[in-house]
């Protein structure tokens, strides 16, 4: 199996190994290059913190809509609670 051919994410993105990894992992973009911008500044503290909001499955639909207005999940006016859940773990 031929190696994946990596492209630069350019040079926004100040932690590349980790912003690659979370796109294989599935991340999106602006998800890869947050976290990793965020190791770059903060080191392994990052992975660490995190885990006190709750699960968002215990969480109503008005506080779903609230958390994606916040980080500008288009269209989340008409979504369902699933499709809210979806689109805040994938964003």
């Amino acid at each position: 199996m031929p190696a994946k051919k990596r492209r630069d994410p350019g040079p926004s993105v100040k932690d590349p190994e980790t912003y690659e990894a979370l796109r294989d992992d599935g991340a999106s973009k602006e998800k890869a290059a947050r976290i990793a911008n965020a190791k770059a500044a903060e080191g392994e503290a990052v992975s660490r913190r995190g885990g006190k909001a709750g699960d968002y499955d215990d969480w109503s639909v008005d506080k779903l809509r609230k958390r994606a207005g916040e980080i500008g999940i288009e269209g989340r006016s008409k979504m369902r609670k699933d499709e809210l859940i979806s689109a805040l773990r994938n964003h």
